[in-house]
């Protein structure tokens, strides 16, 4: 099920687009890429597939050569995980392709400055960031869709973390899952929570008032190596050589449009 998130960054892009063409598109087994004619690209995590046959996206061979906006519109998708992948990478080629925000490049999670003290919930189990949480100290809660027997949370175990963190890290494929928004209604007033992974579109504007204080996320270096590595079933490990890993503060944002400066 899709929700404000996304409608809200499908209504951001949209008048952007106008007259940007997608030049190539493609569902690797890791992450899906969709590059543009103008040469910028994006990624997203690709979902397990749901299909019935071995067609596993019955639009396949007509995306080339279509204006963005329609692949855009996949984002809002109501049934299909995959269509919305398709979607999240168009609207992360596209933002590659406009100026780019205030960024840093420091790993986001030193930048929080948490405490043996903390409470931290991580929806998604990403494995460096866990290994380096638990080096802190901190209580840390790991909630995952599927989850590790005595290593993680179910949804239904998480929501007192959620509601109750100091820090909270979300997967930027729970745009895609379809669980981005009721995630941010669980939270309940952390000091900080960030949306991270290659997923994750780096357009602080459609996180202003929820409560996203960080967007860590990737910018396609060498679009046709990353096309070429996600066709061949390439993640995370083989792509990143290829891609810039950026975080965008939210709150800056937020400020700005509070003041009319943006």
């Amino acid at each position: 099920m899709t929700g404000n998130i996304q409608k809200r960054l499908l209504d951001y892009l949209s008048p952007r687009a106008e007259g940007v063409v997608v030049e190539d598109v493609r569902i690797g087994l890791g992450y899906t890429v969709v590059k543009l004619k103008s040469g910028h690209a994006g990624v997203a995590w690709t979902p397990r597939s749901e299909a019935s046959s071995c067609t596993h996206f019955r639009g396949a061979g007509t995306l080339a050569g279509q204006p963005v906006t329609n692949l855009l519109r996949f984002l809002v998708d109501e049934k299909t995980p995959l269509v919305r992948a398709i979607g999240l990478a168009a609207a992360n080629a596209m933002l590659a392709a406009l100026p780019r925000p205030a960024i840093s490049r420091d790993e986001v999670i030193s930048t929080l400055n948490i405490s043996p003290g903390d409470r931290v919930a991580m929806v998604g189990y990403f494995g460096p960031v866990v290994a380096d949480l638990r080096k802190i100290g901190c209580q840390l809660d790991v909630v995952e869709l599927i989850p590790r027997p005595g290593e993680t949370l179910t949804p239904e175990q998480g929501r007192e973390a959620l509601a109750h963190c100091d820090i909270a890290i979300l997967t930027g494929t729970s745009m895609i899952n379809g669980t981005c928004d009721a995630l941010l209604a669980s939270l309940g007033r952390p000091r900080a929570a960030v949306l991270l992974g290659p997923s994750s579109p780096l357009c602080p504007e459609v996180f202003v008032g929820s409560p996203i204080t960080h967007i860590a996320g990737s910018r396609v270096r060498d679009a046709d190596a990353v096309l070429r590595i996600a066709s061949e079933g390439g993640g995370t490990m083989l792509l990143k050589k290829h891609m810039d890993f950026e975080t965008v503060l939210v709150k800056q944002v937020g400020s700005q449009i509070n003041q009319g400066t943006a």
